[in-house]
């Protein structure tokens, strides 16, 4: 008769049996919770779309270091539907990005193989002397109200290929004005009562803001290269005082049809402020009064790395699709370069520049 087994060791078996089982199950669970890998295996997470770029190529996503791993978090603008302004507008595909702030310009090679002011000198004169494009109607003989009076021409081109004379006659052109205190405001009158929205910015005018008539704005503003700072002390006093990109933003302004300047020596470094900010991308034509009797207000170096600099800046606008269609040399006042009469060069220039691309 065969020997019976002992009731115990059959529950023993079961027993290990069903230990084993559980742990196991509760090993499945802790790697499910606690491995990435396995959590991204849920069902939710299979439904998401894979990202198409890495962390670093993504706009708005942010590495947070933890464990050993390196976990991403996209931060999201803004929620539609939400009452909350999102951070910044979108933008369509496809569209231009504004560009990385400059903060200097892109300075020419030397006119010689050693710095040298007459061979600066030279190449600055004969390039602003050198009309790059034809401007056959640059009067203002056909506008409305025009009179011979004005003190120097302000030339601005009117041919038909360019968009100003349409806008002119759709009364939908703007024209900027800076000033210092200069009485011949005959260009700007002129351009008022030809329909089009003039904006005269002028630090010695009374109050802040004065209209003259229907198209014509005084602003007691001094258009400048730089916002002054409240918490310091000394930029109290140009209080003021803006560059021309702020001044754009606060009036709601896109473009400027014209941008006319005569700001006594300050039009280097105006220049060098709106093309290092693409300002000068929103505007259609410039005429400017350019001053070479001295360098400049900030404008620092001995005269040939001045000159240089002059036609780096100028260059500047070629390369922003600009060009020089009209040049004014006033004799009217002393013939100086740079405290020297030399060159046969006035101290005082009105140069008119179209930007090709504007539409």
């Amino acid at each position: 008769m065969p020997k019976e087994r002992p009731l115990w060791r059959g529950a023993a078996f079961r027993l290990c049996l069903l230990s084993a089982s559980l742990f196991l199950c509760l090993q499945l669970g802790m790697r499910r919770s606690w491995c990435p890998e396995e959590k991204s295996r849920d069902p939710a997470a299979a439904r998401a779309p894979a990202p198409s770029r890495s962390a670093e190529q993504r706009p708005g996503a942010v590495a947070v270091a933890g464990g050993g791993r390196r976990r991403v978090t996209y931060v999201r603008s803004g929620r539609r539907g939400s009452a909350a302004p999102a951070c910044c507008a979108p933008q369509p595909p496809g569209s231009r990005r504004r560009k990385t702030v400059r903060w200097h310009i892109e300075l020419q090679p030397w006119a010689s193989a050693t710095p040298s002011l007459n061979y600066e000198a030279s190449r600055f004169l004969k390039y602003i002397s050198t009309s790059q494009i034809s401007c056959e109607h640059m009067n203002l003989n056909s506008l409305k109200g025009y009179s011979e009076t004005a003190k120097k021409p302000w030339s601005i081109c009117l041919d038909e290929r360019f968009s100003l004379i349409h806008r002119i006659r759709s009364k939908q052109c703007r024209l900027y004005s800076l000033g210092l205190g200069n009485d011949d405001n005959q260009f700007e009158l002129s351009m008022a009562n030809s329909g089009c929205e003039v904006h005269r910015f002028d630090p010695s005018i009374k109050s802040a803001h004065v209209q003259e008539g229907r198209h014509l704005w005084y602003h007691r503003l001094s258009i400048d290269w730089r916002d002054p700072n409240p918490a310091i002390a000394a930029h109290k006093l140009h209080s003021n005082t803006k560059k021309l990109g702020t001044v754009l933003n606060e009036f709601g302004h896109q473009k400027i049809d014209v941008l006319k300047a005569d700001v006594e020596s300050a039009e280097w470094k105006i220049l060098e402020n709106l093309i290092l900010e693409d300002v000068v991308e929103q505007i259609g034509q410039l005429v400017f009064e350019v001053h070479i009797h001295w360098p400049g207000f900030e404008v620092s170096g001995n005269d040939s790395t001045v000159v240089r600099y002059w036609y780096s800046l100028l260059r500047e606008l070629e390369l922003k699709d600009f060009r020089l269609f009209h040049t004014y040399k006033d004799l009217s006042k002393p013939q100086m370069f740079l405290k020297k009469e030399a060159f046969n060069a006035s101290s005082c220039y009105t140069l008119s520049w179209v930007n090709t691309r504007w539409k």
